[in-house]
């Protein structure tokens, strides 16, 4: 019964995660295009877009390793914000 109830939870998990994921997802393409704009002007990468940017790639993964029943991690925001996997740093 438990699994069950944890594979029902992945339809609300898909509902609201993937809208939140999807609309920060639109912000990431809108925020990489000024980067690259603004880079090309100054010469310099803006350091807190990027690191917008790997919040939503990290937290991209962790909610494909959850609806692919890879864990049981809850995605945000069922669940806090999850480090990046990744050693970028600001």
């Amino acid at each position: 019964m438990g699994e069950r109830k944890e594979a029902l939870m992945r339809v609300v998990v898909l509902i609201v995660s993937g809208i939140v994921l999807g609309v920060w997802g639109m912000l990431i393409k809108i925020f990489t295009g000024i980067n690259f704009i603004w880079t090309l002007i100054s010469g310099k990468s803006l350091k807190d877009l990027a690191v917008l940017s790997e919040m939503w790639n990290t937290q991209s993964y962790v909610y494909l390793r959850y609806m692919t029943f890879v864990t049981n991690e809850r995605p945000m925001p069922f669940n806090s914000l999850t480090k990046n996997f990744s050693k970028f740093k600001r």
